[in-house]
This record gives C-alpha cells, structure tokens and sequence, in this order.
C-alpha cells in the first residue's frame, strides 16, 4: 500500500513538472510572434504606441476575464460536484479569484512588477531606435544571466553546474545567432546600454513575478501590468509620436494580435510557469525565441538560414536541456 501511494505521488510529481515546462513552451512560440506583429503595427504606428495599444487592449481583455471568473467561482461552490476527479488538491476555493491587494507591501510588489515589465519592453523599443538590431537582441538576451545572478543574490537560490553550464551554452548559442551582423560603434552606445538595460529589468520583473507567483492569480499580476504600462506610455507617446491609435482594419488587427496572443497568452503562460519553475530556468527558456523568430522568418519571409545558424539553434537546445535536466531547475510548491 505504502509502495502504490509513493508510485501515486511521484506520478503527480512528474505531472507538475511537465504542465509548467508545457506552458512555457507555447509561451515562447506566442512571444516569438511578438516581432512580427510590432512590424506589422509600426507600418501605422510608432513603437510606443504599439507599446500603449497592447497594454490597453490586454488590460481589457484581462478584465472581462476577471469578470468571467467571479461570476462562476459562486456557481461551482454551489455545484461541488463539478469538482470531482480534479483531486483532493484541487476544489473550488484554489480557483477563487482574490480580491484587490489590501496591505501595501502587496500593491508595492505589483507596482514594481508593472515597472519592471514596462521598463523593458520600453527600453527596449526605444534601443532599436539607437542601435543596430542584432546588438539589441543580442544584449536583450542576457535576461538568463541577470535572473540567475539575482536568484542567487536576493532569492537564496543555488544552482548547480549542470545548470550553470547549461546557462553559458545557451547564452552563446544565442549570441551566435545575431553575431553575423553585430556592429561595434561608439554611435550605437546609447541604444546598447538601453538594450542591456532592458535585460536588467526583464530579469528583475521575472524574479518579482516568481516571488507574487504563491499569493496572487495570473490575472492579478498581469492586470497590474498592462493597467500601469499603459498609463506610464500614454505620456511618453502624446510627447513623443503623431498617433496613437491604429487607422485601418489591418492596424487594430496586428496591435489585437500583439495584446491577445503575446501579452494575455505568452505572458500569461510565462507568469503562471513561475509558481513550479525557477525564473533562471525561464530565463533560459526564453532563449528559443530568437530561434522560433530565426524560423518563423524563414517560413513566411524567406529569409535564409545557413549551416552556421542551424548550428547555434542545436546549441541553444542543447543549453536548454542542460538546465532543464539540471537538478536546480524547478522550486518546490509552497506549502
């Protein structure tokens, strides 16, 4: 009996490993369309637009999702039955949606998650203005090393060399991709350390995630978000831009697609894989979008790939699979 209810428990174990590693892969392939659909929007708009119309579209969207939550939450406590075969960790109440953070350390922490998010995707933007494409991604993607440095440093995470090793590989399988055409200019300064910048804050609003991740659904983090992004970007783009809103039926279509699919979809998957998987090993894991972008391009663009770049994409891989089977690469549940 004692041997089939510890064969029981590793299965659930296994099962809560692979929902998160699952998650976050269809989060990478929904951000990696990000790239296009910024192309597409910034035929009409600029980048902060593009950036305020995502937040506020999300932020909507979000919120009839809310809505939708608290209205049936009631119906399934009534229905109890509805809840069977889930489990006996699973009932009614783990699916309540929580009400408005009271203290004001919690509205601090979402507060700082908004800022940190915002400051990347800005930063970000606002680099590729400065500075080469390629150098931009390619400091963008030290996000692994910034999470990992700052798990160690205020999380109390350690990580093994399974993991670390798995963390340079990939780091340098991504670097290899854009290599071909980084440029070294003192003229791209400025754009660079914002591109590097942007790393910073994406590590950092990775971590902060990890930690509300216990305490607060997807949808809380997330409406915090895209609710104080687009009130920070509303000013930046009346200052800065001509237009603020999409004028034709392609333009709403591809901002729609950016706020749904990237915003609500990958980010949303992202933030609910960091309640099982550590926001080094996400860092990592984010290391495949310049891949899927790299593939993408070359299905619907044409763009070439050579010997050289399918290369790196095995390295990438072979990266991720090091940190993944890494023994530092999930966090326990908490209790």
């Amino acid at each position: 009996m004692t041997q089939k209810l510890s064969q029981i428990q590793q299965s659930g174990e296994g099962s809560s490993d692979v929902l998160p590693l699952i998650s976050m892969l269809i989060a990478i392939v929904a951000l990696s369309l990000a790239a296009i659909f910024i192309k597409l929007s910034e035929r009409e708009l600029g980048p902060f637009a593009t950036i305020f119309n995502r937040f506020w579209v999300a932020y909507i969207v979000l919120r009839v999702w809310h809505e939708w939550e608290s209205w049936r939450w009631p119906l399934a406590k009534l229905f109890p039955q509805r809840q069977a075969g889930l489990g006996p960790s699973h009932s009614a109440e783990d699916d309540a949606p929580e009400s408005t953070p009271q203290t004001r350390r919690d509205q601090l922490w979402l507060v700082a998650a908004a800022l940190m998010f915002w400051g990347c995707i800005a930063l970000w933007a606002w680099s590729l203005t400065r500075t080469e494409v390629a150098n931009s991604t390619l400091l963008h993607n030290l996000t692994p090393l910034f999470t990992t440095l700052g798990g160690w440093l205020f999380l109390n995470q350690r990580f093994d060399r399974q993991f670390l090793l798995g963390l340079m590989v990939a780091i340098i399988g991504a670097g290899a991709l854009g290599f071909g055409d980084l440029q070294l200019s003192t003229a791209h300064l400025t754009g660079d350390i914002a591109s590097l910048l942007s790393a910073v804050f994406s590590a950092a609003n990775l971590m902060i995630i990890e930690k509300l991740r216990p305490k607060f659904s997807v949808n809380t983090i997330l409406q915090w978000c895209c609710f104080w992004g687009a009130i920070w970007t509303l000013p930046v783009v009346l200052l800065t831009e001509e237009r603020l809103f999409p004028i034709s039926a392609s333009g709403w279509g591809s901002v729609i697609c950016l706020a749904v699919v990237c915003q609500v979809l990958g980010q949303g998957l992202q933030a609910f894989s960091l309640k099982r998987l550590s926001s080094g090993l996400v860092g990592i894991l984010l290391l495949l979008d310049p891949v899927l972008a790299a593939l993408t391009a070359w299905v619907l663009f044409a763009e070439s790939l050579t010997l050289f770049k399918w290369s790196a994409f095995f390295v990438v891989l072979l990266g991720v699979y090091l940190a993944k089977s890494s023994e530092t690469a999930t966090q326990e549940e908490p209790c």
